[in-house]
C-alpha cells in the first residue's frame, strides 16, 4: 500500500477519537449510576432516582403468546427462508464464469407488543412507574421454533408465506412479567391524580432505564464496554502510526509516539472533564435534596408558633404536655446541619400523645387541621431524609477517592453534613395488586 496515502491514517485517526468518545460516555453512565443511592420506593421524592423492587399491577396485560401475567411484553414471528442463486462472475484471467450459492435467513412475518403503567414495590410500599419512552431490557417470556403442521404455526402467525419458505417459524415474546424484579433509573416527579411520587420519562434527564438485570450487572456491561471502547480506540490509534510510518525511513518512530501520546493525552483530558461534570452534578443533586427538604421544614416551622400556644394553653402539668410543648418550642429554633443550634427532629409522635390524652383538643377544627398538616409535612422531610443522607454520603466518597478528590479540590468541593434527625415518621400507601396466575 502507498504510506503517501492520507486516508487510512484519517480513517484511523477518526475511528480511534470516536472510541475513545464512546469509552468515556459509557463510563460517564456507569459513574452516573455508581453515585445514585437505591432509594426504598417510600424514600422517593422529586429528582433522579434508582429503586428496586418488584413489577406489580392491580390489572395486569396477558403475554401474546406466552399468555403469562405481565406489564409489558412485545413479540415477533419471523419465518426462514432458503434458496440457491446462480451468479456469472469474471475470474484472475478476465474470463466469464458462472456459480451457483447457498443464501438462507429470517423475515420477520408479525410483530406486536403492549405497555401499561404499573408500580414498583419493594418491602415499604409502592411507586407508579410510567414507562412510556424508557429503554426496556426485559426477560424471555416464551421462545419456540415450529413447523408447519404445528397448531402454533396458524394460530399466532400471519396464513400466508414469505418467498422460498422452507415452512419454519420462530415465535419470541419478551417483556416483563407479574412480580418480576426490576431495576428502575430515571426522574421521579410528583402525580397529578395524588400526592405521591411517580417515576416517568423526562427530556432533560440523563436516563431512564428498566431492567430485568441487577444494579451491578448494568454497571458491569457498561464498565466492559468503556474498556472494550478504549482498547479499540488505543488499537485505531497504533494503527493510525503505522500507516503514517511506511513512508519513513526504519527506526523513526515519532508518529507511533504522537499518535500515542495523542491518544493517552486526550483520554486523560477527557476523562478529568468527565469526573469533574459528574462531581458537580453529584453536589447538584445534594443540593437539591437539601432544596426538597428545607421547603418542608420552613412549613413546619410556620406551623410550630400555632400549636404550641394550642397545646400551652391546657390547664394541665402533666409531664406529657409539658414535653410537648418544650419539643414544639425547641423545634422552633431548630437549625440546619452544621449549625449551631437544637436539631431537627419529628414532634408528631409527642403531639399525638397529648390529643389522645385530651379528647377536646381533638375536637377543636384548628388543632386537627394544624395536626393534620404537621403530620403530613413531618412525613414529606422522612421521604426526603433518607434520600438526602444516601446521596450526600455517597458524595462525601467520592470526595475522599483518589483520584477524584485531587479533581474536587480544583473547585474546592466539601462534603455537605448529614440530616441526623429523629422521629420523623414515614407514611405507609397501601395498593391492592393483582396475584400470578
Amino acid at each position: 500500500m502507498d504510506g503517501s496515502n492520507p486516508l487510512p491514517v484519517v480513517l484511523c485517526g477518526v475511528a480511534a477519537g470516536a472510541f475513545l468518545l464512546g469509552s468515556l460516555h459509557l463510563r460517564r453512565k456507569q459513574r452516573l449510576l455508581h453515585d445514585l443511592p437505591t432509594s426504598k420506593t417510600q424514600g422517593v421524592f422529586i429528582g433522579l432516582v434508582e429503586v428496586a423492587g418488584t413489577a406489580e399491577s392491580s390489572a395486569p396485560l396477558r403475554g401474546y403468546l406466552s399468555g403469562a401475567t405481565c406489564v409489558h411484553f412485545d413479540y415477533e414471528v419471523q419465518e426462514h427462508w432458503s434458496r440457491t442463486v446462480t451468479e456469472t462472475y469474471t475470474d484472475k484471467e478476465g474470463k466469464s464464469r458462472t456459480r451457483t450459492r447457498h443464501e438462507s435467513g429470517w423475515t420477520t412475518v408479525a410483530h406486536g407488543g403492549e405497555t401499561q403503567d404499573f408500580y414498583l414495590r419493594d418491602d415499604t410500599g409502592a411507586v407508579l412507574i410510567r414507562p412510556a419512552g424508557a429503554k426496556v431490557e426485559a426477560q424471555t417470556l416464551f421462545e419456540q421454533t415450529v413447523n408447519r403442521g404445528d397448531p402454533l404455526y396458524y394460530a399466532k402467525g400471519p396464513d400466508h408465506a414469505v418467498a422460498n419458505s422452507d415452512h419454519r417459524r420462530r415465535f419470541v415474546e419478551r417483556g416483563l412479567a407479574l412480580h418480576t424484579s426490576l431495576y428502575v433509573v430515571g426522574q421521579a416527579r410528583e402525580r397529578a391524580d395524588v400526592v405521591a411520587p411517580e417515576i416517568a420519562q423526562d427530556r432533560n434527564a440523563p436516563l431512564f432505564l428498566i431492567s430485568t438485570r441487577t444494579e451491578r450487572s448494568v454497571q458491569t456491561r457498561l464498565a466492559v464496554g468503556s474498556w472494550v471502547c478504549w482498547a479499540l480506540g488505543l488499537v485505531a490509534a497504533v494503527g493510525a502510526a503505522l500507516f503514517a510510518m511506511q513512508n519513513l525511513p526504519p527506526g523513526s518512530f515519532a508518529p507511533l509516539a504522537i499518535a500515542l501520546g495523542g491518544y493517552l493525552g486526550g483520554w486523560a483530558l477527557g476523562w478529568t472533564w468527565m469526573v469533574f461534570n459528574s462531581l458537580v452534578s453529584l453536589r447538584n443533586r445534594v443540593r437539591q435534596a437539601w432544596s426538597l427538604i428545607e421547603v418542608q421544614l420552613k412549613r413546619r416551622h410556620d406551623l410550630l408558633p400555632s400549636l404550641t400556644s394550642v397545646v400551652s394553653a391546657l390547664s394541665t402539668h402533666e409531664r406529657s404536655t409539658q414535653t410537648a410543648v418544650s419539643a414544639l418550642r425547641s423545634q422552633i429554633q431548630a437549625t440546619p446541619p452544621g449549625v449551631a443550634g437544637p436539631d431537627f427532629a419529628g414532634v408528631a409522635a409527642a403531639l399525638r400523645g397529648v390529643a389522645e390524652a385530651y379528647p377536646e383538643l381533638t375536637a377543636q377544627d384548628s388543632f386537627a387541621r394544624l395536626q393534620r398538616e404537621l403530620v403530613t409535612t413531618e412525613q414529606r422531610i422522612a421521604l426526603a431524609r433518607s434520600y438526602y443522607n444516601d446521596i450526600a454520603t455517597q458524595f462525601a466518597t467520592r470526595l475522599e477517592r483518589i483520584p477524584d478528590g485531587w479533581v474536587a479540590r480544583l473547585a474546592a468541593m466539601k462534603p455537605q453534613p448529614l440530616l441526623a434527625a429523629a422521629d420523623f415518621e414515614r407514611a405507609r400507601v397501601d395498593v391492592q395488586f393483582a396475584d400470578a396466575a
